[in-house]
């Protein structure tokens, strides 16, 4: 699975720019997939073989509903397999080959959103930003506060603000410990900008389309204000597809 999936991470612009290049994609080989129980998980499996990632490792999930929305996406494809369309296994792949060997520093670059997270970030103006930002991310500071013990400072504008160490601290140790759901809580806060927001959503506090609300606050304002763009809401509805595989596995998991 090597050629098929690993340049298939989320698309950025100049992913967007190299897309015209790529090889044509791989023709189905298979008739069915499904996910079967081994090696104390649920592998993939295409047409009774097990799928594997591109670091060739079993293609496994930890629960048989997991694997069963994995192989979903690979049912659903027609006469050629195209991974853009597959998120669920590209984020198992990621968290199969990247997460499960190195789940501290996975963890450590979540502190770092943090450090500096977006929802502690509020506009000086206009005022109704400022109160749409208000009305969207103070809950979620509220929330964290009492369900994590995790009380973040506010700042205006693009200067940093330095967090209480304490609330740092908090809020990295609701991080969770099994690589499935590290995994997508790291995808969640990469998404979103925020690992306060993927916190929430990982403890329920937020469903998905709450959550992918409130880290597209200033972006919906502009667009109330300028209109829309499409190039860029396309952008967001690929990037919306990836948030929503991250949201998958946490529901499934919880």
């Amino acid at each position: 699975m090597r050629d098929l999936f690993e340049d298939a991470a989320p698309e950025s612009a100049v992913e967007a720019a190299r897309r015209a290049v790529r090889p044509a994609l791989r023709r189905r080989f298979y008739a069915k997939a499904a996910a079967a129980a081994a090696n104390g998980g649920f592998v993939v499996q295409l047409d009774g073989k097990p799928a594997r990632t591109p670091a060739g490792r079993l293609l496994a999930a930890p629960t048989l509903a997991l694997g069963e929305a994995i192989a979903a996406e690979w049912q659903a494809q027609r006469d050629n397999i195209d991974p853009a369309t597959m998120p669920l296994t590209r984020l198992a792949n990621t968290i199969i080959d990247g997460v499960s060997d190195r789940p501290r520093a996975v963890a450590a670059e979540i502190e770092k959103y943090l450090a500096s997270d977006l929802v502690c970030y509020r506009a000086g103006g206009p005022q109704g930003l400022a109160e749409h930002q208000a009305r969207n991310w103070d809950p979620i500071l509220h929330w964290a506060e009492q369900a994590l013990g995790a009380r973040f400072a506010l700042g205006e504008g693009v200067i940093h603000v330095a967090q209480p160490e304490t609330a740092v601290a908090a809020a990295h140790g609701a991080l969770p410990a099994d690589p499935w759901r590290l995994g997508a809580v790291h995808a969640a806060t990469t998404l979103t900008g925020s690992a306060l927001i993927a916190l929430a959503l990982l403890r329920g506090r937020l469903t998905p389309e709450e959550a992918w609300q409130a880290a597209h606050v200033d972006e919906d304002w502009n667009i109330q204000q300028w209109g829309r763009d499409e190039l860029a809401m396309q952008r967001r509805a690929s990037r919306f597809a990836e948030f929503q595989a991250a949201a998958t596995v946490l529901s499934l998991l919880r």
